[in-house]
């Protein structure tokens, strides 16, 4: 009896649970139908989470804050951070700047990767002869501290805003990459022999289902069920990873001018119920440049030149610990969590300078240096990207500011005239491939006759484009960098500071880190704080 009893009870509680997973079934909540079921079309839906950051980065959480509104004076007379009320979304950043060590992984892979192609790895080695000076013996720096292991944790130097951006994309890739293999929806790392030949995997590439067949796909790859997909050999429909999935990182990039700034004054570390309590000069709080702890009172907070003649203090007692630049984790993060916001590098950001760029920029999420693009479609009637010879999607300036129907899509694929029955814009000479002083006219709808300029760098500038760049330093190859460095005053170590270099040119003093978009809700640290009760949908 004992034994029938507990029988009953456990065939109960295996009914319930069944009956419970079967009314825990997601349902659309406009149809009905059910997801995620393969014999009604296998409609998709994924669990919703918010992303976790890259490798190497921190979460910020945005706000509004005041652009330009840390400077309380303006020793260069250049009046370029006017100040100016913005809203930045919440994203993440580099805890610290990218290091010799980072770039040097970045040159290895090039080198097993490519071991033929010598231009690339030319191009992507950082100019060591920055640190050389006419009336300065800095002669052992051009040798020794891209590569020797004692700086290898220093911030790299000598790249250009172009080497920065294109460390960016490969780190994307590699760290997607890193994902899948280790997760096994590709093959795996120990997998060599069968990657041997492979061209190298591009994020974009693979999302596009461009990236597959042996020795590439894993034995964990993401079931398909879409029931017109058939499996290879009779076998189980699989495919690749999707954005869908919320499996893969946003791409890494150069934070925005605003975003830097933002993040660099960590404003947030002195605000409660939307009050900031107290405004600041620099990342940390107070007007000096030293701490004023006990136990470190006197030491200087960031790595920077004192004066004329004093990078490093007096010998016996060296004050910030560093002559040149200082390793990636030196001093103090601020109440972001980020380390050398102020001094030991400038580092870029991703905007085009204009001495004027606050009173022009939107309020939300500013930004000034967008070029938008399209990828060149190999074949249309596919959707299959052509590749460039390095396995990346090749692009070309965009020919629309908006979708086109699908009869002018085909029509612009196979070369004829873009059809731009929207754009309002005014027309750009902004093209990279022409002299900065050059004036390229937009392209032009042949229907409406509106100009459509896929290059918003100098977005409605208010200056003569053919003297733009001519008879001023300034023009869209000109880029931001910000923070001072360990060659610089103090004065250049307050956020709002900016200076401008082209982005084909590269400094002893300059270096940068990366940033990534985050999806999804803002709020990064929502415990312990109200909420205003939302009732969840119906599973019905």
């Amino acid at each position: 009896m004992k034994v029938f009893f507990t029988k009953s009870i456990w065939l109960m509680l295996i009914a319930g649970v069944a009956l419970s997973a079967c009314s825990k079934q997601q349902r659309s909540q406009k149809t009905g139908l059910v997801y995620n079921d393969k014999s009604n079309g296998g409609y998709m839906r994924f669990r919703q989470s918010h992303p976790s950051p890259g490798p190497g980065l921190v979460p910020i959480e945005g706000g509004t804050f005041v652009m330009g509104g840390s400077a309380d004076q303006d020793v260069t007379f250049d009046y370029n951070n006017v100040r100016r009320r913005v809203t930045v979304p919440s994203f993440y950043m580099d805890e610290t700047e990218v290091s010799n060590q980072d770039w040097l992984d970045y040159l290895h892979w090039i080198n097993i990767t490519f071991p033929d192609d010598r231009e690339m790895y030319y191009n992507a080695t950082p100019d060591t002869l920055v640190w050389r000076r006419p009336l300065s013996y800095n002669e052992p720096y051009v040798d020794n501290y891209l590569r020797h292991p004692a700086f290898q944790d220093y911030p790299v130097v000598g790249v250009t805003w172009e080497q920065a951006q294109d460390y960016c994309v490969w780190r994307t890739d590699r760290t997607n990459e890193n994902i899948l293999r280790e997760r096994g929806y590709l093959a795996t790392w120990k997998d060599n022999a069968a990657r041997q030949g492979k061209e190298p995997f591009n994020t974009e590439i693979y999302m596009n289902n461009q990236y597959r067949g042996e020795g590439i796909d894993g034995k964990k790859m993401m079931p398909d069920l879409n029931p017109n997909a058939q499996g290879a050999n009779g076998g189980k429909a699989v495919r690749p990873v999707r954005m869908e999935d919320g499996i893969l990182k946003q791409g890494y990039r150069l934070p925005s001018e605003a975003e830097w700034e933002y993040a660099a004054l960590a404003l947030a570390g002195n605000t409660e119920f939307e009050n900031i309590n107290d405004g600041k000069v620099y990342p940390w709080n107070g007007l000096g440049v030293r701490s004023p702890k006990k136990s470190t009172r006197g030491l200087m907070l960031a790595n920077f030149k004192r004066g004329q003649g004093d990078n490093a203090g007096v010998g016996g007692y060296l004050n910030d610990k560093a002559d040149i630049t200082a390793p990636v984790r030196s001093y103090q993060p601020n109440d972001f969590g980020l380390y050398n916001m102020a001094g030991n590098v400038n580092e870029w950001v991703g905007d085009t300078y204009r001495q004027m760029s606050f009173e022009d920029f939107d309020d939300f999420n500013p930004f000034r240096g967008n070029e938008f693009f399209d990828k060149r479609l190999a074949d249309p009637a596919r959707g299959l990207y052509a590749k460039d010879k390095y396995g990346r999607p090749v692009k070309d300036p965009a020919k629309s500011n908006r979708k086109l129907k699908y009869s002018e899509f085909l029509a612009q694929q196979q070369g004829g005239p873009a059809n731009n029955t929207t754009g309002d814009a005014p027309a750009q000479a902004t093209a990279d491939s022409l002299p900065a002083n050059a004036a390229p006219a937009a392209n032009t709808n042949p229907i409406a006759g509106k100009p459509y300029t896929h290059d918003y760098r100098g977005y409605a500038d208010t200056v003569n484009a053919s003297l733009y760049g001519n008879t001023t330093l300034v023009n869209n190859r000109s880029k931001v960098y910000k923070g001072g460095s360990w060659n610089d005053m103090a004065y250049w170590l307050n956020p709002s500071t900016r200076r401008f270099m082209d982005q084909d040119e590269a400094s002893a003093e300059v270096g940068f880190r990366c940033a990534m978009t985050l999806v999804g809700a803002p709020e990064i640290y929502p415990q312990g704080k109200p909420h205003i009760k939302v009732k969840k949908p119906r599973s019905r």
